[in-house]
């Protein structure tokens, strides 16, 4: 009789361990899945803070631009 207990106490323990390992096989791949998107979103992050350093500079000279052109009228306050 505790040998069958045993036997099936260890059958079940196998089996818990088994759905566990495959459990984390899909866990690894989740997060895989989920690393790559977060790489891609600071990829895309990083572009758009590019692109808002160079709108920036331009802005910039456009203003210097437009001073120098207000001199130049004699339009400054």
């Amino acid at each position: 009789m505790t040998d069958s207990v045993e036997n099936l106490i260890l059958e079940h323990l196998n089996l818990l361990g088994n759905e566990v390992k495959a459990q984390g096989v899909k866990m690894d791949e989740q997060f895989e899945s989920i690393r790559l998107r977060l790489s891609s979103i600071e990829n895309q992050m990083a572009g758009i803070h590019t692109d808002f350093a160079i709108m920036h500079s331009r802005m910039d000279k456009f203003e210097s631009r437009l001073d120098r052109i207000e001199s130049r009228l004699e339009l400054t306050v």
